[in-house]
């Protein structure tokens, strides 16, 4: 009777084992389909995502920021589907997840703080993808406006990575966000030197300048008597992408034009008279 039993016991648990597997191996059968079939589709919605938003000419620091939410979005959406395919009670997770979610965010409220910054910034738009500004002491163009983070490159073709929560509170300079620029040069010039030259040499360089705006027009005056030289200040009006081929320019034909026409250029000196007592 009691091996009868016991055979009866070792039959209803492998039964159970047997249930167990096949319940087991149907579910984590069903997950990888899921799997495969929700990879593609994440793969697919993205996509169509990114083609709509090219469609419909959403500008390119906009779309990042969606690109980036929409990813998130759908994966965190897919484990939750795959937990709730596992027989996994998701009510349970969700809430075990939400109070893990509120403990994180005190954590990283730094990082809150950053995506909150990525919102602004969309939303009122100081600055975007192809801008060059300047900003928590560092310069460049705009190159990628994403979730928590802005990813600025600098002349030298280095990245660098801003958070959106400073970007967002301090002071940022955006040098694109006009179409025109002012450039401002200091010349200097001997005493004794003609001031009415200068300004009629500078005049004329400037005026044969055809990237030099009209209008506002170019100003010229005495700056500084300064203790070596005279310094004249020269401010000239130019189109954003031409701001820095003028400057470059405007010094070099100054340089060669002020020795042609026989006006120098100081350099800081100092003079020593001797005194010989008799």
């Amino acid at each position: 009777m009691e091996n009868n039993l016991s055979t009866m016991s070792l039959d209803t648990l492998i039964s159970k084992v047997i249930d167990l597997s096949v319940w087991l191996g149907a579910r984590l059968l069903v997950a990888a389909i899921v799997f495969i079939i929700g990879r593609w589709l994440i793969k697919k919605l993205k996509h169509w995502v990114n083609a709509l938003m090219i469609k419909r000419e959403i500008e390119a620091s906009l779309a990042t920021f969606i690109r980036s939410l929409v990813s998130i979005t759908l994966n965190f959406t897919f484990v939750i589907l795959l937990i709730s395919i596992l027989g996994i009670n998701t009510s349970s997770f969700i809430a075990l997840f939400a109070s893990a979610g509120v403990a994180i965010g005190m954590a990283l409220s730094g990082t809150l703080q950053n995506f909150a910054g990525g919102v602004m910034i969309l939303l009122f738009k100081p600055f975007k993808v192809g801008d060059y500004i300047e900003a928590q002491g560092q310069a460049g163009t705009i190159k990628e406006i994403q979730i928590f983070n802005t990813l600025i490159t600098t002349p030298d073709n280095k990245i660098i990575i801003i958070p959106n929560g400073g970007l967002s509170t301090g002071i940022t300079t955006n040098y694109s966000k006009e179409s025109k620029r002012r450039v401002d040069w200091v010349f200097g010039i001997a005493y004794g030197d003609s001031y009415d030259k200068a300004k009629s040499v500078l005049s004329r360089l400037l005026d044969s300048d055809s990237r030099i705006l009209k209008d506002p027009n170019y100003f010229i005056a005495l700056k500084t008597l300064n203790s070596s030289s005279v310094d004249i200040v020269v401010r000239a009006w130019t189109k954003m992408e031409d701001y820095w081929d003028v400057y470059f320019d405007m010094n070099e034909k100054v340089y060669k034009t002020f020795a042609e026409e026989n006006l120098s250029i100081p350099f800081p000196q100092m003079d020593v008279h001797l005194y010989r007592e008799s």
